[in-house]
């Protein structure tokens, strides 16, 4: 059961409720996740403010959901794993490149390093090695790309820690979670 209320439509105030329009008219629905933000319009609209930059960025869509998957699973986030896989299916990545994805990885060589780096920086909160950054870079990612891996890193951290936090409803496919390598 979720800590904080989901904030509906019908009782929203003026301000949530042109937000919420908003997010149903860009997507088709409102996920929990933003109707918990969407207790302080000012944090939603600071979330979709950096969201609408960091999706107009040079990263496709399917590494975005990569990152996203990587940070979810070892983070814990049933709920973000869950809307991240739905997501990700939805932008092209196979059921075995999720589960690659997942483990910290990806079939692709260079979305492998993207992944791979993005679960350092979430790992050790930024402090990656010479060598961390060095792979990303050989990669073929440019310091732009590497500050947009950095960003959807960060970004997830923080639906991560609102799913947590909340126990919000999951209101994607359940996904379960992977045990952590000990």
């Amino acid at each position: 059961m979720s800590r904080i209320a989901v904030v509906s439509p019908d009782s929203a105030t003026p301000d949530q409720k042109a937000l919420l329009d908003t997010i149903q008219s860009k997507i088709g629905m409102v996920p929990n996740y933003l109707k918990i933000l969407a207790h302080s319009p000012d944090a939603l609209k600071a979330f979709l403010g950096l969201s609408g930059i960091a999706e107009a960025g040079s990263l496709d869509p399917q590494t975005r959901e990569r990152i996203a998957l990587t940070v979810a699973q070892a983070n814990s986030s049933q709920y973000c794993l869950s809307a991240h896989s739905a997501l990700g299916r939805n932008a092209g990545l196979s059921d075995a490149e999720i589960e690659a994805n997942r483990e910290g990885t990806s079939r692709d060589g260079k979305a492998a390093a993207a992944v791979i780096f993005a679960r350092a920086l979430n790992a050790h909160l930024g402090e990656v090695t010479q060598s961390e950054f060095d792979a990303v870079r050989e990669a073929g990612y440019s310091d732009g790309e590497i500050v947009e891996i950095v960003t959807h890193v960060g970004m997830n951290i923080l639906t991560n820690l609102i799913g947590k936090a909340t126990r919000v409803e999951i209101d994607f496919p359940r996904v379960s979670l992977q045990a952590q390598a000990a």
